[in-house]
């Protein structure tokens, strides 16, 4: 995935995509200050799940960054904030629809034997361990609730 970011990163400078070329120094930026973080803790790099880790915290902050500006009157800075996403998720899986996502929670509830509202912890744990960067969180998170309450009543 490091590859695909810096060749991405090489092309763009060679387009003179100075937008596109920012984002993806951001990437790196964020990358590299995650690498640090893991030596600190006795690792090398990274590994790709904190990769696509990273990408989903920085869309995340984009999201609430372009929501704001929206709210404040600022659409041209929502939209730099959203050509970022655009850039970012680019080189994040394929984000699930709904179905996929109420699909894949059903399965982890079944899995780890959830039967209540007390379990969303362990399902959420599984579903970030097993679905990192491939959902939205924030979403999920009522949908578990939703399937976790049905499970229990």
């Amino acid at each position: 995935m490091r590859d695909a970011i810096n060749n991405a990163l090489k092309e763009s400078m060679k387009a003179r995509d100075s937008a596109r070329s920012g984002t993806l120094r951001l990437i790196n930026a964020a990358l590299k200050d995650r690498d640090i973080e893991a030596r600190g803790k006795g690792r090398e790099a990274a590994s790709e799940d904190e990769i696509l880790a990273t990408l989903s915290k920085m869309v995340k902050q984009r999201e609430e960054s372009a929501k704001v500006y929206e709210e404040n009157g600022r659409p041209e800075l929502a939209e730099k904030e959203r050509a970022e996403i655009a850039v970012i998720r680019a080189f994040q899986p394929k984000q699930m629809d709904e179905a996929e996502t109420r699909a894949a929670v059903q399965s982890i509830i079944a899995e780890t034997g959830a039967a209540g509202p007390k379990d969303m912890g362990k399902v959420m744990g599984a579903l970030k361990e097993r679905y990192a960067g491939q959902m939205n969180f924030g979403q999920v998170n009522g949908i578990v609730k939703d399937l976790l309450a049905q499970a229990a009543g």
